[in-house]
């Protein structure tokens, strides 16, 4: 009995180890197909053609740091013309986008009432100047009456005060003869320096006040940048560096220099602003929005386009290419910097002379076969 178990327990043994061997040769079997069909499905699955410009080369650069700025431009010479006298307003005709000189003619304000005020004040100064004359001749009279002892000192001094005081109404009348012929002239308007007529603000036939706005004068050949930078970043602002601003609807970039820097924070915003200079673009205006990039300093740095970093996986990658195969790479980013108008990134996992693969590549699965035309930028 004991002799008859034992040998069942033996051949339970044998099914249990061969079921076993059998279950781990299946399993080899399995995985040996999927990697068969693998290979196979890779030895089917096309190339991807790439262009030269799809792929760029790791190399060590000297990338141009600096701050985001933007703001709008503002013309260095504008100028507003004001009424100084009121009255109506005659003769004005440039209009908006006409050119005019310093000291040009702009507008008129009627002058008739101002000529014949003019005209009094100068009647009146001629009858102080008459009364002066009787003063002086009454004078002088008493004077030699005085050294020839007919009349007193006493009658001397009164002849005196009289002439200092006509002498004293013919200058208040003569002043106020000035002051007229001043108002007089302040009816014309003349441009106070050359450029082009940005607003007209008033209309021939209006009755304007003193110190009414008639037209706005901007002279767009010297132009600034007001950008507003935050007090940290002002710390790496200086006079002289160089910025390159893109306006809309420009095709190429603008250089500017930065000039003026404000020496106080704006209230509220605790902004500083800075004032840049715009130099060799004549079809800019005033009011532009314009924004850019001020450089404040240089690395050198193992660098590739911004745009060949993907972003689509919980850490950073690129699609690096080893020999016709995709692979991709984690990598960690580090300092960014400007080169040819083109946002680079620091990189670290990858070495010099790598290929990795541009961003309007698009996304490809790792080991995805390629082939490319010419070499890599």
């Amino acid at each position: 009995m004991k002799l008859r178990l034992k040998w069942i327990v033996i051949a339970a043994a044998v099914v249990a180890l061969g079921a076993g061997g059998f279950h781990t040769w299946q399993t080899r079997k399995q995985q040996k197909l999927l990697i068969d069909a693998q290979q196979a499905a890779q030895k089917d699955r096309p190339s991807v053609q790439l262009a030269a410009t799809d792929v760029v080369t790791v190399q060590t650069l000297l990338l141009s740091q600096g701050l985001p700025i933007s703001g709008q431009t503002k013309a260095v010479n504008a100028a507003f013309v004001k009424a100084r006298v009121a009255g109506e307003l005659q003769d004005l005709q440039v209009r908006e986008g006409d050119f005019v000189q310093a000291g040009q003619i702009i507008a008129r304000v009627d002058s008739t009432e101002y000529t014949a005020r003019l005209r009094q004040a100068q009647q009146q100064a001629q009858a102080a100047k008459a009364q002066v004359d009787i003063a002086q001749r009454s004078f002088d009279n008493n004077r030699a009456l005085v050294d020839q002892g007919f009349i007193s000192k006493t009658g001397l001094d009164a002849s005196a005060s009289n002439l200092a005081a006509a002498q004293a109404s013919f200058s208040a009348a003569q002043s106020g003869a000035e002051v007229l012929q001043k108002a007089v002239e302040d009816t014309v308007l003349r441009a106070p320096i050359a450029g082009q007529v940005a607003q007209r603000l008033a209309q021939n036939g209006e009755r304007v006040a003193i110190d009414a706005r008639v037209v706005e004068i901007v002279d767009v050949r010297r132009l600034e940048l007001e950008a507003t930078v935050a007090v940290a970043e002002a710390m790496q602002v200086r006079v002289g560096q160089s910025a390159q601003l893109s306006f809309e609807g420009a095709a190429q970039s603008v250089a500017a220099r930065v000039v003026r820097i404000n020496p106080s924070a704006t209230p509220g915003s605790r902004a500083v602003m800075v004032y840049l200079a715009i130099t060799g673009n004549e079809a800019l205006r005033q009011g532009l929005y314009a924004q850019g990039l001020l450089a404040t300093g240089s690395v050198s740095a193992l660098a590739l386009p911004l745009s060949a970093v993907r972003t689509d996986k919980p850490a950073p990658y690129v699609q690096m290419l080893e020999g016709n195969r995709v692979r991709h790479v984690p990598v960690v980013m580090g300092a960014r910097g400007e080169l040819n108008q083109q946002t680079m990134v620091e990189v670290s996992g990858l070495a010099a002379g790598a290929q990795v693969l541009m961003g309007g590549v698009g996304p490809m699965l790792a080991d995805t076969q390629v082939s490319t035309n010419g070499g890599a930028k």
